[in-house]
């Protein structure tokens, strides 16, 4: 900053006016470039979502390209001031508040797009892409149909397509498209700044996997499972091993997980895990109750390595260096997210699925309504009588011949009416539930009965239950 101030010939005494004056012609900048588009410029005295607002703004008006608004705050920055010593002045790096400038606009290729740009020197700027945002736009261009809630895909008609094109998102020529946004919010650079240019690096990168669920309400039932295991059973190991790092007794820092909900400001609440070592993580979390996305954040790229050319003893050779913040290297960073991403949903997939054994529970504990006859009584998996129900029609004497009314009548005694006429009609009708419910079929041709596959699936779970885990449970509550 010293030397810059020298080469443009500003005095120590003169720094602030200097200062100031860049910071004016930007906000003017600003006024003027949002009143050419016949777009509001606006102020915010107090937090808000910047991102939310100028998309409403947007689709209120139609605006499909071009300058969308410009909204104003005054936010913490990174600047410099002027310090004096026995006499002298110099130049320090410090923290104050400044102008912030947020202009939105509507690019034809990334969609909504946002470009911060601190009025105060160095003149931070910072340009906000959504990459779905920009594969929502090429599956459109060539014709791929999809469908999208908030951000993200419930539904690709080609999904290996759609992967080739989120692929080619790395390789695009960043340098020469954020430049030209950078010239539209800084005026400074066709004068002051000349023939100065910003080097663009990756603040943040995120990379989500996306498992999809097209039909059922699988991951409902099993995502508080995943969710348990995640922030239960992975170790500080474990989430060094998926971000590619190994465990060392050198090792600076903390590996911290924690679950916690998300999403409010109206979105809906759900719940994620998150994994942080230092200041990368991975997170885990569901989106609309058909997405299961595992995310990799990276923060500290230098926590990685890259193979690249260097100099070293006067020699050229390919060496793993540490990973810098380049866009340069932005394919490194798909590199490692995805192998991050992969790692944990490998891991993950040790988790049994407890969908098929909820649907069980939930077939038998659900009152039936037959065509153009009465409801039928569900059953209770814990109740004395359906689980004495259940051991009676299990009985290994039954597996071969299976059982009739009369069968039952024996191992039910205490459990039906005195009157013998009245016995077989009451079987009759436990018969009849049983057969609704799936847990018994007739054998052809006889009066006898069998247990099906699926009645012995899930009567021998609702005894187990009721015998083993629920005492175990109520124990351990007490």
């Amino acid at each position: 900053m010293a030397s810059f101030l020298e080469t443009r010939k500003v005095h120590r005494r003169d720094v602030k006016r200097f200062v100031l004056t860049q910071a004016y012609r930007l906000k003017d900048h600003a006024r003027q470039m949002a009143a050419r588009a016949g777009r509001p410029y606006q102020y915010f005295g107090e937090r808000m979502r910047k991102e939310d607002l100028a998309r409403q703004m947007a689709e209120r008006d139609g605006i499909t390209e071009g300058l969308v608004c410009v909204f104003a705050t005054v936010e913490p920055c990174r600047t410099f001031s002027l310090r004096w010593r026995e006499g002298s002045a110099f130049i320090q790096s410090a923290r104050r508040k400044c102008l912030i400038l947020y202009d939105s606009f509507m690019d034809r290729e990334f969609g909504l797009i946002h470009v911060r740009l601190q009025t105060w020197f160095p003149l931070q700027l910072q340009v906000y892409v959504n990459g779905h945002e920009w594969l929502a736009r090429k599956l459109a261009q060539h014709g791929v149909r999809y469908t999208k809630h908030d951000n993200a895909f419930l539904w690709v008609e080609d999904f290996a397509r759609a992967q080739r094109f989120a692929d080619r998102f790395v390789s695009l020529p960043w340098v020469a498209r954020l430049d030209r946004y950078a010239r539209q919010a800084n005026p400074l650079l066709r004068d002051v700044l000349t023939p100065m240019s910003y080097y663009w690096v990756t603040t943040q990168a995120e990379y989500a996997t996306a498992l999809v669920r097209t039909s059922g309400p699988h991951l409902a039932e099993c995502f508080p499972r995943l969710l348990a295991h995640s922030t239960l059973g992975f170790s500080a190991r474990d989430v060094l091993s998926f971000l590619g790092r190994k465990w060392h007794g050198k090792f600076e820092g903390e590996v911290v997980t924690d679950q916690s909900d998300y999403g409010f400001n109206g979105r809906g609440l759900g719940h994620r895990v998150k994994h942080r070592m230092k200041r990368n993580w991975i997170k885990m979390y569901e989106k609309a109750g058909a997405i299961l996305r595992v995310e990799t954040v990276i923060n500290d790229p230098e926590e990685f390595r890259v193979r690249r050319r260097v100099r070293r003893r006067g020699r050229r050779r390919i060496e793993w260096v540490p990973l810098r913040k380049s866009v340069a290297y932005l394919f490194r960073y798909r590199e490692v997210a995805q192998q991050s991403n992969a790692r944990y949903l490998n891991a993950l997939a040790q988790v049994d699925d407890p969908t098929p054994g909820l649907r069980g529970r939930d077939t038998i504990t659900t009152r039936k309504y037959p065509a153009q006859r009465r409801p039928v009584k569900a059953f209770n998996p814990v109740a004395r009588s359906d689980s004495q129900l259940f051991v009676a029609l299990m009985s290994g004497e039954h597996a071969v011949h299976g059982f009739a009314n009369r069968d039952l009548r024996a191992k039910l005694t205490g459990h039906l009416r005195a009157d013998p006429k009245q016995q077989s009609a009451q079987i009759s009708r436990l018969l009849h539930r049983l057969h609704v419910y799936g847990l018994v079929a007739k054998i052809p041709r006889s009066r006898r009965w069998r247990v099906t596959a699926f009645g012995h699936r899930v009567m021998g779970a609702s005894v187990r239950l009721r015998q083993l885990h629920f005492p175990a449970l109520y124990a351990n509550a007490a």
